[in-house]
């Protein structure tokens, strides 16, 4: 067949516009111009065997690399029509991402419903196909038509419109015999009834006018694509937030399982919720111990956790005297107010391996596998060899294993041998990967059926004793630690321990390790949440040698020279202002009577009362070393104390160029900037404003418009983006050119001036909520500080009086009620919040609600519901008021 495009594009001198089809950049077509505007080229293109339809985009090259692609995850199509129809013209616009994306992700769509395009006959030479976007129409038993002034469009008559064809998730065609038509007429795209074809609604705006003279035989014309339009009031949505492993039901092994999930979806949507949102739910298994608890340190971006199979689901253990033992150990477990991390993973794989003895032959042997086994193989193998040999290993630190450090495919492979001794210890993950795999899909095509969005959490980082670190090492940065610098809730900022990625080499495939990972999600989640998206714009980088978060720099950044130190005022001195500055004052004042102690051991004389830090001691993790296993009160706080004379520092040496200088971050509390005099400080302060506040806001954003385009628009799924802490001006550039949701959370005003965040003014396109996981409840909020619950009390909420001690239910009820009328798309509650407004249901204990503390790297992530799924769904005035509250809020 042949195709000519035609697009009016203006392009700058060094650009050219190509047309990619099917997401191959490396054939794409050339176009030609003659004043830089008006492009167009003609090709001859053949549709693979056995395909009807192609997909095409536009995109700009300068010096033979792509610098901009169309946005959306909708590209244009081809289809291929009858045996006539060999030239195709299309008359293009540029497109950019559809005006209200989300309505056009999986989130908004539930079940796909396509058709196979229909083609005229054989007889027709020559035909106009009309292409539009336009999505939710299935939702109200409705379909896309088009209507106009031709007998063949039904003469503007209602009941004569046209139907067109869902080709694609809210893309719509139809072909017309253009001898059919009368030249030139008019047309409006509307919508019809599925019931009786019988136009409902008719799109907004004039009538369409169509001037195009009839075409040559064979031709078939495509007019410009159009976003359609209706009267539609924007759907907004509820929903709730709870991990996976914090469900609980009768049945259940003592946590959460994806059969508890799929019943966690029916009460949501009984409860006239429509969305459910979850925690990473990747493979943890690191130590084999509580502290792999942190959902957040996954060995691999596409395995599941074993925890969350549902041993219910699963073929009955024919052994009974062992069936007994396990049931005994599940009803105890079970019992538990919290998960006993270490106790159910140690059961219920034990129980897996019985499962597997008993029926793997059955399983890895049926079609169902196979095809599994076929399209997930690339990451299957490695993850399941990586799974053994931590396990014969005693260690996920590959570093440290005595064969197999370095990943050498030809090696590894002899492992997969069916064959080889190791086979069935292999064959035993790629089982387990099979049964939640299973259960998962289960559980969301059941969100699907019932209109529920599933929304997934993808973790910024990976463990550094991951798959992809052994496999891809190539792709992080190992010799840095991922964090996040200081904020109200961790004062030395986080030390996430994960390694930092190395985008360059990332850019060089177009990010494909991210596109496989998006992808996979897609599988399953119609939308999710990117954890900590500042990190696609910078991350904060900590040095290896450090434990806490204040020595780390962002990178990529731009570090400042000496002289452009000096030229904001400030007289540099390298080693006073980069090295820790230690005196008597401080020890004293710091260490009290164990100073002496700290002169004697930790640090040595200089000159006057000036010290540094020993050579054996002049790092947090040489300290850290030090105090390992010492768990005394005394210990722990000269442990500190010692981590706050290294990181008192003026600036911190740019991790690539030591000449290049950061300031460091908070420095404003410790000592060394009380050493400077007021003119030093105000000099300091104005750097330091500039460093973290102006001067990265184009380059960040060049940063993040490099990525983050290609990444969200990789699916379908909504994208919401965890956009808290220290948030350069060009984030919500970025989210906003994007359509990504923000994330509103009133305890954590966006605008620095207010102290609490005003939900009516909310942006719609965000996520708001009371808070989140790393976060303390609504009544945990309520009692921590008095003082601010007074002035949210009166000024926020607008009560007078004395304040309540503890947030009653009609108090949390009130500020739910608060949220939900909120102008955001999604309002995502956290199970606890919404237990609060029941005093006879909520958890008597509060503080045993909250599901992490970010100040605290080792903490158990072990919180249960405290009552069972089972219980939950017999509530059913709770149930109603929830139900109620959502439908008279509109968002149902």
């Amino acid at each position: 067949m042949k195709l000519t495009f035609r697009i009016k594009y203006c392009t700058v001198w060094g650009e050219s516009l190509r047309v990619i089809i099917n997401n191959d950049e490396k054939n794409s077509l050339a176009l030609f111009t003659r004043d830089g505007q008006e492009w167009q080229g003609t090709f001859d293109y053949d549709l693979p065997e056995n395909e009807d339809m192609a997909s095409y985009r536009y995109a700009v090259f300068r010096n033979e690399r792509c610098v901009r692609k169309e946005f959306g995850a909708i590209p244009h199509s081809i289809i291929k029509g009858n045996a006539q129809q060999h030239h195709f013209i299309f008359d293009d616009c540029w497109r950019d991402l559809p005006e209200g994306n989300h309505r056009y992700s999986s989130a908004f769509n539930g079940i796909p419903h396509t058709e196979e395009p229909k083609k005229l006959t054989d007889n027709v030479g020559s035909c106009i196909t009309f292409r539009a976007l336009c999505p939710g129409l299935r939702h109200k038993a409705q379909e896309l038509g088009i209507i106009g002034s031709c007998n063949i469009l039904g003469s503007w008559e209602y009941y004569r419109p046209l139907r067109m064809q869902e080709v694609l998730p809210d893309v719509w065609y139809i072909s017309i015999d253009s001898s059919s038509l009368t030249f030139p007429f008019e047309y409006k795209f509307v919508a019809v009834s599925s019931k009786n074809g019988a136009v409902e609604e008719w799109e907004n705006g004039c009538n369409r006018t169509f001037n195009i003279q009839p075409l040559m035989r064979g031709e078939t014309y495509f007019p410009m694509e159009t976003e359609v339009f209706f009267n539609l009031p924007e759907r907004k949505i509820a929903g709730s937030a709870i991990p996976v492993f914090s469900l609980r039901s009768k049945g259940s092994f003592g946590v959460g399982d994806f059969g508890d999930l799929k019943t966690y979806i029916d009460w949501a949507a009984d409860t006239n919720q429509q969305a459910v949102q979850i925690l990473p739910i990747n493979d943890t298994t690191i130590t084999n111990t509580w502290t792999d608890s942190y959902p957040y340190n996954s060995i691999s971006i596409y395995a599941f956790h074993p925890m969350f199979i549902d041993l219910r689901q699963l073929p009955a253990l024919k052994d009974s005297e062992k069936a007994t033992e396990y049931e005994k150990e599940r009803v105890k477990l079970n019992s538990l107010s919290q998960v006993d991390y270490e106790g159910v993973n140690n059961a219920k794989r034990a129980y897996l391996k019985d499962i597997f003895a008993q029926e793997a032959e059955n399983i890895l042997s049926s079609e169902d596998f196979i095809s599994f086994y076929a399209k997930n193989e690339e990451w299957l193998k490695p993850y399941s060899a990586f799974s053994y040999l931590r396990d014969l290993y005693g260690t996920a630190d590959f570093n440290t294993w005595p064969e197999y450090k370095g990943y050498n495919a030809e090696e590894i492979n002899k492992l997969y041998d069916t064959e080889s001794e190791t086979y069935n210890n292999i064959a035993f993950y790629y089982f387990i990967q099979y049964i939640l795999h299973i259960q998962l899909l289960a559980a969301t095509n059941h969100a699907r059926e019932k209109g529920v969005i599933l929304k997934g959490d993808i973790p910024i980082g990976i463990s550094r004793n991951s798959v992809e670190a052994w496999v891809e090492p190539y792709y992080f940065n190992m010799n840095g630690q991922a964090g996040a610098p200081p904020d109200a809730f961790s004062t030395k900022g986080q030390n996430w321990g994960l390694p930092t990625y190395n985008w360059d080499v990332m850019e060089k495939d177009n990010y494909q390790w991210w596109r496989k990972r998006f992808s996979k999600m897609a599988e399953y989640f119609t939308a999710y949440r990117i954890d900590h998206i500042l990190g696609f714009f910078r991350i904060w980088e900590i040095p290896i040698h450090s434990v806490h978060g204040l020595l780390g720099q962002f990178a990529p950044a731009l570090p400042m020279s000496e002289d452009e130190i000096k030229g904001f005022g400030l007289n540099f001195q390298k080693e006073f202002m980069t090295e820790p500055f230690i005196n008597d004052y401080m020890l004293n004042t710091m260490f009290g009577d164990k100073s002496d102690e700290v002169r004697n051991t930790f640090v040595e004389h200089v000159h006057h009362d000036i010290y540094r830090m020993r050579p054996e001691f002049d790092t947090q993790r040489k300290v850290e070393a030090y105090f390992a296993g010492k768990t005394d009160e005394e210990s722990l706080n000269m442990k500190e104390g010692l981590y706050a004379l290294i990181s008192d520092v003026l600036f911190v040496k740019d991790r690539k160029n030591p000449e290049m200088y950061h300031p460091r971050i908070s420095v404003q509390n410790d000592f060394i900037y009380r050493q400077l005099n007021w003119q030093e400080q105000e000099a300091f302060n104005r750097l330091y404003n500039h460093y973290y506040y102006q001067r990265h806001n184009k380059f960040w954003y060049d940063e993040a418009m490099k990525k983050l385009p290609v990444l969200t628009q990789s699916t379908s799924m909504l994208v919401c983006g965890e956009d808290l802490g220290m948030v350069p001006d060009c984030v919500p550039w970025v989210m906003n050119q994007l359509q990504i949701l923000s994330l509103e959370i009133q305890r954590m005003p966006k605008d620095p001036k207010d102290e609490f965040g005003h939900v009516y003014n909310y942006p719609f396109r965000s996520v708001c909520t009371i808070g989140t996981h790393d976060m303390s409840s609504l009544r945990g909020y309520w009692k921590e500080d008095p003082q601010i619950t007074e002035r949210y009390y009166h000024y926020e909420l607008g009560h007078w009086g004395d304040v309540p001690q503890d947030a009653p239910g009609w108090l949390c009820q009130e500020i739910i009620n608060q949220h939900l009328a909120s102008p955001s798309l999604l309002c995502i509650l956290t199970w606890q919040d919404w237990t609060s407004i029941d005093e006879s249901l909520r958890n008597p204990n509060i503080d045993i609600e909250r599901i992490n503390i970010p100040a605290n790297p080792r903490h158990y992530w072990r919180w249960r519901m405290h009552i069972t799924l089972e219980e939950l769904m017999k509530r059913d005035d709770f149930n109603k008021q929830i139900r109620n509250m959502i439908s008279e809020s509109g968002r149902i």
